[in-house]
């Protein structure tokens, strides 16, 4: 079985392949303190409730935005599954062309997601990543990667108005019973849910004004359902996108499925 892991600034996602078939499915906190075995204790706890073992695991793909982790989930995955990694970066085959002006400015999530999302919609494509940032990536009808957009995400937005507003409080990220909040934490919630359905309407309809053409627009991240409920733009919800993707380009360097 393919052991997907995409790690990124807040969670770490992982999804058990058996052949094109995702079986099981965690999100775990992305910590940089923890060390290749607490993380493999931690895995295998995960594991063990599913009464699943850890020599099921025949090969690993990973896809990294925070390169101090690499290398735990590297040694890891070297340690505990006798496997090297396909690590997500230059020299993987993903085919999709990358038209950024440096290429390997783009983060590697944004390309597997860009792979998955091409695959399953087509082009051109318009993919809203709803995790520590908000990202919005661009794929045109050829299957190129044009390049996107990037917003604060959710989360950090609010909490920064934590530290920095005296007398506003951490809040729940839920969706409030109405828009106008009859209290500071219905008020908070209504900014931070509706306030990024607009945010991501609005810059959709100038990415597909600068297209010239429709573009289908799928979300992704652990808050992508509650915005996506609130968007008039985004038209599918897929939560598994970048383990999707990172089971495609396995499966396009090594034709091991």
């Amino acid at each position: 079985m393919l052991l997907a892991i995409d790690i990124g600034n807040t969670n770490i996602v992982l999804g058990l392949y058996q052949r094109n078939k995702l079986i099981v499915h965690w999100r775990i906190e992305t910590d940089r303190e923890r060390t290749e075995d607490e993380y493999a204790a931690l895995m295998r706890g995960l594991f063990s409730i599913k009464d699943l073992k850890f020599d099921i695991v025949k090969d690993v793909a990973v896809s990294c935005v925070v390169p101090p982790i690499l290398s735990i989930i590297e040694n890891l995955s070297k340690k505990y599954f006798n496997t090297s990694p396909l690590v997500v970066g230059p020299g993987i085959k993903t085919g999709i062309p990358i038209l950024y002006d440096n290429p390997k400015e783009v983060g590697a999530d944004r390309i597997v997601n860009a792979v998955a999302g091409y695959e399953k919609y087509g082009g051109p494509l318009i993919i809203v990543d709803f995790g520590t940032a908000t990202t919005f990536d661009v794929v045109s009808q050829k299957g190129e990667y044009m390049g996107g957009v990037i917003a604060p995400g959710i989360g950090i937005s609010m909490e920064a108005l934590f530290e920095r507003a005296a007398k506003l409080p951490k809040v729940e990220l839920i969706k409030p019973e109405t828009v106008i909040g009859r209290n500071t934490i219905s008020s908070m919630q209504s900014g931070a849910i509706y306030g990024y359905a607009g945010l991501v309407d609005r810059i959709v309809e100038e990415i597909k004004k600068e297209l010239g053409e429709k573009a289908f627009v799928a979300a992704t991240g652990g808050l992508a359902e509650m915005v996506a409920a609130e968007s008039k733009t985004i038209k599918e919800v897929n939560p598994f996108l970048t383990l999707e993707g990172l089971r495609i380009i396995f499966e396009k360097n090594t034709r091991k499925l």
